[in-house]
């Protein structure tokens, strides 16, 4: 008597497509409860930063001796400031959480080509940073309305530049964001990768400021450093900078695009790397 064995099914297997990458990235990233209380510092500190110099602008108007304070746009205009260190430690800890717990193993066992995981973090982190730059600078400008009204009033926001610096600060965290997911994808390291992406935004250029009275070839490079370029997106005019002893900064739109340069080669040199290293 024979026995006859059923066949087994075949299997279809199908390459991974980036949308759902993408969804799985947006997913993990919204399942840490970290997540909610690092955005939500982000806004509170641009709002802070905001109120706080429309406080001064206030105080300015009411006693004109000691000086012009703060005009509507730059109360809004400094709301980005603390912002962007929340931003840039969570585009690190997006890729650098991961592989201190050992899911980046699992996360490149699903997706073997693994580019395709440094990029959907990319888009989720530019897309986060955006929006919270523009909500954060938009509600800064809605609560400090009733405090400027005796200091000139608040910016007007059918001012070409007015609008550059809204959506310019959306732009530049959106940068820091994918700056300090490049960093960590580098590093791999959460200490490491979050002191190297906070050096470089606040440390570099204090250093620099400093030194570059004895060098004068620092002078020069100053407005190239990555922070003080993509930051003229939207900071106040170089030439009020000038006046201050300072050198004279790269317009807006250029110093924004030598600092996605930058963000460009880190991510390109992680992108070399991630291929060839082990997980």
């Amino acid at each position: 008597m024979s026995t006859q064995t059923a066949a087994p099914s075949a299997v279809t297997v199908r390459p991974v497509a980036f949308t759902r990458v993408v969804r799985s990235e947006w997913l993990k990233l919204w399942s840490l409860r970290s997540t909610y209380w690092a955005l939500g510092a982000a806004l509170l500190a641009m709002v802070l930063m905001s109120l706080l110099m429309a406080v001064a602008a206030a105080a300015s108007a009411e006693s004109p001796e000691f000086g012009p304070g703060p005009d509507g746009a730059m109360v809004i205009g400094v709301s980005y400031y603390m912002a962007q260190l929340v931003i840039a430690v969570l585009g690190v800890l997006m890729i650098s959480g991961e592989y201190s717990t050992g899911m980046i193993r699992s996360t490149f066992a699903a997706v073997p080509a693994r580019l395709p995981v440094l990029a959907a973090k990319a888009i989720i982190i530019a897309v986060v940073g955006f929006v919270i730059g523009v909500v954060g600078v938009l509600a800064s400008y809605v609560l400090t309305i009733p405090m400027l009204g005796d200091a000139g009033g608040a910016a007007d926001l059918g001012d070409p530049e007015v609008l550059r610096l809204v959506w310019g600060t959306g732009l530049y965290l959106a940068a820091v964001g994918l700056l300090g997911l490049g960093i960590g994808a580098l590093l791999r390291h959460s200490a490491g990768a979050i002191a190297t992406v906070l050096g470089l935004i606040l440390l570099l250029p204090m250093i620099v400021q400093l030194a570059m009275g004895p060098l004068e070839w620092l002078r020069d490079a100053y407005p190239y450093l990555p922070s003080v370029a993509g930051e003229r997106i939207v900071a106040v005019d170089s030439a009020a900078m000038a006046g201050m002893g300072m050198p004279e900064l790269l317009e807006p739109w250029t110093g924004f695009g030598v600092f996605i340069a930058y963000v460009a080669v880190v991510h390109l040199a992680a992108a070399l790397l991630l291929r060839r290293r082990d997980a």
